[in-house]
């Protein structure tokens, strides 16, 4: 059996153990690692599959996607305007929406192409200078204008804690946030915390190198 698939079977089995696994998708962060590497997930019937370049996830992605419609890919990363066009043509999830502009292109070119994405705001939950994401007190009025004037599906938050060792903190204020908002799904937790983000009701889990490798 591959590494791959038994390193999967086993964050699967982690996350069965709580009684949670029929909640919840775990989106394998696949962005740097060819396609080849990634195939034996593929094979086995695994669909969700995260990127965070559009050229990379165009280039690797957009033949297999023809041949198995089966397969969701998640946009994971930054998304600058000027690529937003591209995104909606191959991606079928964006967690990262955190502008009115990036908000204003994806609504557009979702009517244009006559194409229905699932959307996440990313939240700039502890209000770092260096990370993108709409700052806590705007979510809301954001959420309004995505969802009420825009037209977007819009099915949760999305959040990248800071590296300090307190994700937990985090995870309970974005999942507070996310349930006064009236929204279902919830998109957080990576490789060295999703059991903790399971317990704030995390629904989608960006997992990359705990089944692929460390990244070189």
């Amino acid at each position: 059996m591959s590494i791959i698939i038994e390193r999967f079977n086993k964050i699967k089995s982690n996350i069965e153990k709580t009684g949670l696994i029929n909640n919840v998708k775990i989106v394998a962060v696949s962005k740097t690692f060819s396609l080849n590497h990634v195939m034996p997930l593929i094979k086995s019937g695994h669909v969700h599959y995260g990127e965070n370049k559009v050229q990379e996830a165009e280039v690797k992605w957009s033949q297999i996607k023809k041949e198995n419609l089966n397969l969701k890919l998640h946009m994971i990363g930054k998304l600058q305007t000027n690529k937003a066009k591209k995104a909606v043509k191959i991606f079928d999830f964006i967690h990262s929406v955190d502008s009115q502009k990036l908000a204003d292109i994806l609504s557009e070119s979702q009517n244009q192409f006559n194409k229905s994405l699932g959307y996440f705001i990313q939240v700039n939950i502890a209000n770092e200078k260096q990370k993108s994401g709409i700052p806590y007190n705007e979510v809301d009025g954001f959420y309004n204008y995505c969802s009420k004037e825009k037209g977007m599906n819009i099915l949760g938050l999305m959040s990248i804690p800071p590296n300090d060792n307190n994700s937990e903190k985090y995870f309970k204020i974005l999942s507070e946030l996310n349930s006064s908002l009236g929204l279902k799904e919830l998109s957080m937790g990576m490789s060295s915390d999703y059991m903790v983000a399971l317990n704030y009701k995390a629904t989608y889990l960006r997992i990359g190198s705990s089944i692929f490798g460390e990244r070189s």
